[in-house]
């Protein structure tokens, strides 16, 4: 059976949809902006440079937070925050040197950690216990985590068929109902600790993550 579609529900509403012939077009879209996002927006390497690039704005900027009057908030361009974040890398004194450093010289935390289909068996929360186990064991200065899942929602609209009918993307395409969830889970660690850290992950990980009973 289709779908109600928005005349249907009493929605007057506007709705853009696709022709029959359009709808294998809308699905290379939708995978597109999956791999997209899985491949560059989502990729460790930029997402630890987000987090060394927050690190220096919240000690650089007054009180860590951008202005809130307009004016002012406009007049702060890339122009300025480059600038600061070359002058705080090159004085070690400097508020935010350390993630400015990281970010001008390429010293950024190395990915130790991400979320894997076997860790996720055992335990669902397996990337929060590693980030809280290096933490623990190096401290929270050295470790960062860094972890988002996209809203499950179903991507839908109305579809006309040569017949006249109207049907919804989502009964019709078995690729959109299929469409995966982009995700990621990152732990990351101090350079200088990557090889130690990663030994002993590899000797602790399973007994990191497994689920202890609190029975008996």
């Amino acid at each position: 059976m289709p779908r109600t579609t928005g005349e249907e529900r009493g929605s007057v509403e506007p709705v853009l949809g696709v022709e029959e012939g359009g709808l294998h077009s809308a699905e290379a879209l939708l995978l597109a902006r999956y791999f997209m996002y899985t491949q560059v927006y989502f990729h460790p390497v930029r997402r630890i440079y987000d987090i060394h690039l927050k690190d220096f704005l919240i000690e650089w900027l007054p009180e860590g937070k951008f202005k809130i009057n307009i004016e002012e908030l406009l007049a702060m361009t890339d122009n300025e925050v480059l600038a600061a974040l070359l002058a705080a890398a090159r004085v070690e004194k400097h508020k935010g040197h350390d993630p400015a450093r990281r970010i001008v010289k390429r010293e950024h935390y190395r990915k130790l950690y991400e979320k894997n289909p076997e860790d996720l068996r055992i335990n669902p929360e397996a990337g929060r216990r590693v980030f809280d186990a290096l933490r623990s064991r190096y401290g929270d200065e050295a470790v960062r985590v860094d972890s988002y899942t996209a809203k499950n929602s179903a991507v839908e609209f109305p579809v006309l068929r040569s017949d006249g009918r109207i049907f919804s993307s989502y009964d019709l395409s078995e690729t959109i109902q299929r469409l995966p969830i982009a995700s990621f889970d990152y732990v990351f660690i101090r350079p200088d600790l990557v090889k130690e850290a990663d030994e002993w992950l590899k000797k602790n990980r399973h007994d990191i993550i497994k689920i202890v009973s609190l029975e008996g």
